[in-house]
């Protein structure tokens, strides 16, 4: 089986004979894939969604693995049991969704035995982020890619003892040759991505170019509005611009240059 480049970044943070979880599977691809290449011996394919869940029973079934794959129809992190998966994932969704749906799972006791979560956002990252800071998960690594003429983040993160003193120091945006507050640096960390910034790519450049124009965009149509309330967004919206800005144009690579 085939997989896209997005979701094979996915797989390849899986380790080897995890139990996995794959929450929101849709056609059960990532764990067909991983189960055919005999990478992991068992996963669970949850799926809110009557369509998909269909789908994924039948990618199931035509792949012959409904003895190893485990396919459930349910919201979000409710298709587990305490104890069954140590490895989850979630991709293809955005951030503020990811994150409500692993705090839902967290209060529920779902996590229990989890080590591992590989959590693809399509948008809002920062959010993923906040929650793995929040509840002390230490994101080891993060990749970003472009597939299709769109740009994705992929974040791993584990359980760990140590995490808030490793996250301190992970968020610790003393690298930034910038003359900012130790708390904004974090912000730009959290929003930007820490291992991301560190070892900043062509991709991640593109894609933070891409949000400036973006932004600048708005900001220039803000300017029709004389109302007060619009006049404060579009100051806002400039220093959002300058600060992103600023960021890439410190990072080291010639590429990051934006001024």
């Amino acid at each position: 089986m085939e997989l896209s480049k997005r979701l094979r970044l996915v797989a390849d943070y899986i380790a080897d004979g995890a139990a996995l979880a794959d929450i929101g599977s849709d056609h059960a691809l990532l764990p067909v894939y991983l189960l055919q290449s005999g990478k992991i011996s068992k996963a669970i394919a949850g799926e809110v969604n009557p369509g998909p869940f269909k789908a994924a029973q039948k990618a199931a079934l035509a792949a012959g693995l409904t003895d190893r794959l485990s396919v459930r129809r349910g919201d979000g992190l409710a298709v587990l049991e305490p104890g069954e998966a140590d490895t989850i994932t979630i991709a293809g969704m955005g951030g503020a969704l990811m994150s409500s749906i692993l705090e839902a799972g967290r209060a529920n006791g779902k996590l229990e035995g989890v080590s591992r979560l590989v959590l693809q956002p399509n948008i809002g990252e920062d959010a993923v982020r906040v929650w793995l800071l929040e509840h002390n998960w230490y994101l080891t690594d993060e990749a970003v890619l472009e597939e299709d003429g769109k740009i994705y983040e992929v974040l791993h993160a584990v359980r760990d003892a140590e995490a808030a003193p490793k996250n301190e120091a992970l968020y610790d945006g003393a690298f930034l040759p910038l003359p900012f507050e130790p708390e904004l640096k974090k912000v730009i960390l959290i929003r930007m991505g820490p291992h991301l910034l560190r070892q900043p790519t062509a991709v991640l450049i593109a894609k933070w170019q891409s949000e400036i124009i973006k932004l600048e965009r708005i900001w220039s149509q803000m300017a029709e509005s004389s109302v007060q309330e619009s006049m404060a967004k579009r100051e806002q919206f400039r220093k959002e611009i300058d600060l992103l800005k600023e960021v890439l144009a410190c990072l080291p690579t010639d590429k990051a240059s934006f001024r």
